[in-house]
Parts: C-alpha cells; sequence; structure tokens
C-alpha cells in the first residue's frame, strides 16, 4: 500500500491537533505537522508524525518543511473578532502565500483550506446561505476580510495547477474546543453571560470530527470537486440559546435569565470598540459587535454542495459533541 504523506498547518489549534491525532492512527498516512508554539505537539512523535515548529509567515520555513508531501491541509489562522489588521494580514494572507509557493516549488499535489463563514456575515439573519450567494460589501472583520482574501489566493493557485478545496466550517465544537465554548463558560462564570434580542435566533454547529470526515473526503475528491468552497455543517441547526442552556444544565449551572434588547448591545460594543481603538493598546474590548450579532442573529447553511460533490454526510450529532466536549472539558478543568 503506497502511503499518502500529509502536512497539517496549525497542529497545535484545536481543529489541527485533532485532526493530527485522527490522522496518526490511520496506516493510510504519514503525517507531518507544524505549530507555532515550541513543544506544544511533541506528543506526535510518539505516533511517528515529523514535527517541525516555527511561523509559516516566514517563507523560508514553509519552502523548507513543506516537503515530500503529497497534500497539505491548512487549518492555521488567526481567528479571533479583535486584532491588529497587520497581525491578521501576515497569519492569514502571507502565510497562506507562502504555503502556496512551498506547494508549487515542492511539488504538492493537493491544497486542502480551511476558511470561514464569517466571510457571509451581515448583521442580518440569514437562513441556509450556499457558496454562490453574494458576499457582503463591508465584511465583519479584520478576520473575515483577510480569510476571505485568502480564499482568493488559493482559488487562483487552483487556476494554475494545485489541486485545491475550501473548507467553510461553522462553529466548530467537540472535546478539545478551545474557543466557541470555553468563551460562552467563562463569561458566564464572569456573570457577563446575557441574551441577546429575543433568544429564539439559529445557527448551524460543526462537530470536529464530521469536520475531519469533510477533510479526508477531501483527500480523495475527484477533479471536478475541485477549485470549490464548501460549507462543512452538521447538517441540523440549534436554536442557540436553547444549545447554551443546555450546555450549562450539563454542567449543572442554571441558564442564563438575563436579557438585554439586540439594539442596545449592539451600541454598547460600538463604543466599546471606540474605547479599545482610541487606546491603541489592542485589547479586546469585553463585547464586539460582531460578537453581539453572532449570539443575536440567525445563520444557517447550505451543505448539499458538500453532500453531492464530496460525498460529505455528518455522523456525530450536535448533542453528541456537546456531551463530548462537556466530558473532556470535566476531566481537564
Amino acid at each position: 500500500m503506497t502511503k499518502k504523506n500529509i502536512y497539517i498547518t496549525g497542529a497545535g489549534g484545536f481543529l489541527g491537533s485533532k485532526l493530527a491525532e485522527r490522522l496518526t492512527d490511520n496506516v493510510a498516512y504519514n503525517i507531518s505537522a507544524n505549530a507555532r508554539r515550541p513543544n506544544s505537539i511533541d506528543w506526535l512523535t510518539t505516533k511517528n508524525a515529523n514535527v517541525f515548529y516555527g511561523d509559516l509567515c516566514n517563507k523560508e520555513l514553509a519552502l523548507s518543511t513543506i516537503q515530500n508531501c503529497d497534500i497539505v491541509v491548512h487549518c492555521a489562522a488567526l481567528s479571533s473578532p479583535w486584532g491588529k489588521y497587520e497581525d491578521f494580514y501576515n497569519a492569514n494572507i502571507k502565510t497562506t502565500e507562502n504555503i502556496i509557493d512551498a506547494c508549487y516549488t515542492n511539488k504538492v499535489q493537493r491544497l486542502i483550506h480551511i476558511s470561514t463563514p464569517s466571510i457571509y456575515f451581515n448583521f442580518n439573519d440569514r437562513l441556509n446561505i450556499t457558496e454562490e450567494e453574494t458576499l457582503p460589501d463591508i465584511m465583519v472583520n479584520d478576520y473575515a476580510i483577510t480569510k476571505y482574501i485568502a480564499e482568493q489566493k488559493v482559488i487562483e493557485a487552483g487556476k494554475n495547477g494545485l489541486e485545491v478545496i475550501i473548507l467553510r466550517p461553522r462553529a466548530i465544537v467537540g472535546a478539545g474546543d478551545t474557543t466557541i465554548m470555553p468563551r460562552l463558560l467563562k463569561a458566564y462564570k464572569e456573570n457577563k453571560l446575557r441574551i441577546i434580542g429575543n433568544g429564539k435566533n439559529i445557527a448551524d454547529l460543526t462537530s470536529v470530527s464530521n469536520l475531519i470526515d469533510a477533510i479526508e473526503l477531501s483527500f480523495v475528491a475527484p477533479k471536478s470537486a475541485l477549485g470549490h468552497a464548501y460549507n462543512i455543517t452538521n447538517g441540523n441547526p440549534v436554536v442557540l440559546w436553547d444549545m447554551i442552556n443546555s450546555l450549562l444544565q450539563k454542567m449543572n449551572f442554571y441558564p442564563p435569565q438575563k436579557k438585554i434588547p439586540y439594539s442596545i448591545a449592539y451600541t454598547l460594543a460600538y463604543y466599546l470598540e471606540w474605547i479599545a481603538k482610541a487606546k491603541k493598546n489592542n485589547t479586546e474590548p469585553v463585547l464586539t459587535r460582531y460578537g453581539v450579532g453572532v449570539m443575536a442573529k440567525s445563520m444557517t447553511m447550505s451543505i448539499e454542495k458538500a453532500k453531492i460533490n464530496l460525498g460529505y454526510n455528518p455522523i456525530q450529532s450536535n448533542d453528541e459533541a456537546i456531551a463530548e466536549f462537556v466530558k473532556w472539558w470535566q476531566q481537564n478543568n
């Protein structure tokens, strides 16, 4: 059996680490992985993976480490509602350019690029969004802007001979989540969690296990599927605040009861952002307009294109993914 040589960027993050864990257990793959933080993925060496450390914003590092591989899965990104544009540019655009150049130079066959549905967000309720819908004229933040530009770089590379697939997963959850659920729990414990709006907005979640399935399907996707972006979710939208309440109850916490009107929360976030920018210390305000919008507005996405072109079929349910997170969190905190 000829093994596929896979290189994973961002292996120190939630998705990258779970992907590396899954793939190193599969005898069909040889795995190489990169992380920025020293020693953060040393555990992969016990699974016979090649481990590299450093910032792939450094072109020479990208060129020297992305070698002898068939497929690159680009998970690394700066994902935050707040920060300096320069940091987002370096992490999300320049790094992607370096990875594309390394793929060309080292004759990598396929690049799987992990993007974001934040590029769709426009502070309105949006349901069953397809990949072909018109994007906002002004994107919600620098994260969305730079991830969209990175997507364009990948699509252009696809036109120039590199096999590319772009995945846009919505709200990745499961054991090991270091972002979405932990942020909610932190806000709750600090007594800052409020129901924004009427509490009836619906949202998609994506189990990290289902997303990894989509990534593996992208390894073997036919040429007709290449050069496209694909929405990835669990395919079963939830009432967001019902999900949050269920999470808290599973952890023996009382669900929040206090509500704040959307208009008031948005205005407050706007003011806090203005203060933060005036201070110029890059500290994220306790409330951002994007955060307010995500917690109050409905947003769901169609996954029909991924089902048809990639053969994607989400297996793990929302409830299973949340239960998996709760068990992991209680064991590790």
